[in-house]
């Protein structure tokens, strides 16, 4: 992307969030206006596992069909082979759902009690209804119960807020989730605000992110998709502590949480959002890149250092005639670029999507054994 072209920045999805950003039918070109064909890359067993994807997570421890889409391209040196390692999050949440399921069954058979995971949609929005679906299934997957509420698109913000409060009290109910974005006519701070902290497994209620901010305090919970991106990091063994990050985007759901998690790892931490100057030069200088802006390959090969690695949290649907669907989905970094450059990178879809809902069945679990203290 050149100096001269604007960009968009924009929060990207969560775990609750099913916001999409709402592209036109623009058409964005790269590297002098040519189009080029995507290099084949085979990451779909990626990698084999280093041996530090081998440990045991710490769980005691505190794109729908009709979604608008745009024509955006990247271009690459397809002269060689890709170089960068896949950072393989379908391997990584499929280990960790492995070792929750253990800990759940290890829970239920010492004391009989099974974590519980409750949530509230409201309207008929099918991005939305999907997220759900794949949420009650990956509950189902690890002997999670779980429960649901769907509320019509008219429901008061009273209503939601009488549901809340009967999961709050409910002693079955471990985590709360109230699916993103609500109907324009409810206010999600007071809707989140009113989740209990002791339940918030998203991590968004406001006392957990102001104790993930000061040092010195521990969250309850930490918001799912920051905290998978550190997991990928932590397990295939990248060192932190000491590194230069660079955040790109500062949404309360992904940036501003990751850039946190990345300070308290001992990472030196920039964040570059839509006021940035030079967003490109500051990039640059990261050994590690977190991107999470929902704005397709904006992050070209030009703005990496050779030897980074990078957390792509973009998940974009662009046209793909190709595609039975019409589009496919990529991520803000253009992949094929940066596979010249990087030392290791998420794939989209496969890198931090899988990530967010295995943290947050860590989170439901880890709330089941606070609750009942159980180590």
């Amino acid at each position: 992307m050149g100096g001269s072209r604007s960009m968009i920045f924009a929060d990207c999805s969560s775990s609750t969030t099913a916001r999409l950003i709402p592209f036109g039918r623009s058409r964005l070109l790269c590297g002098g206006g040519a189009l080029c064909a995507r290099r084949r890359l085979h990451v779909g067993v990626g990698p084999s596992l280093p041996a530090s994807l081998r440990t045991t997570l710490t769980v005691h421890s505190s794109p729908s069909p009709s979604l608008p889409v745009m024509n955006v391209s990247c271009s690459a040196t397809m002269a060689s082979e890709a170089s960068a390692k896949v950072i393989d999050g379908k391997a990584v949440a499929k280990q960790i759902r492995d070792e929750i399921t253990g800990e759940v069954s290890r829970m239920k058979d010492a004391i009989g009690v099974v974590p519980g995971l409750a949530v509230i949609l409201v309207g008929d929005r099918k991005d939305s209804a999907t997220y759900v679906r794949n949420k009650k299934k990956a509950c189902q997957s690890v002997g999670i119960n779980s429960f649901e509420v769907h509320l019509p698109e008219d429901t008061s913000e009273q209503e939601v807020l009488k549901h809340i409060s009967v999961f709050n009290d409910d002693p079955s109910v471990h985590g709360i989730l109230v699916q993103l974005p609500l109907p324009c006519h409810i206010d999600e701070q007071s809707i989140l605000n009113a989740v209990s902290m002791e339940k918030d497994v998203d991590g968004f209620h406001p006392l957990n992110i102001g104790r993930l901010a000061m040092r010195g305090r521990e969250p309850l919970f930490i918001p799912c998709t920051p905290k998978g991106c550190i997991e990928l990091l932590h397990r295939y063994g990248f060192d932190i502590k000491g590194k230069r990050a660079v955040v790109i985007g500062r949404s309360n759901i992904v940036g501003m949480p990751a850039a946190l998690l990345l300070q308290r790892e001992d990472a030196t931490v920039s964040i570059v959002h839509s006021r940035t100057k030079n967003p490109e030069e500051i990039t640059r200088q990261a050994d590690i890149i977190i991107s999470a802006v929902g704005q397709p390959n904006m992050v070209r090969g030009s703005w990496i250092k050779p030897g980074a690695v990078i957390i792509d949290v973009g998940i974009n649907p662009v046209e793909d005639a190709k595609s039975p669907r019409g589009y496919r989905l990529v991520g803000d970094v253009c992949y094929e670029e940066a596979c010249e450059v990087a030392s290791a990178i998420t794939p989209v879809p496969g890198g931090v999507g899988p990530m967010t809902i295995a943290m947050l069945l860590s989170n439901t679990l880890t709330s089941a054994k606070r609750v009942h203290n159980f180590q």
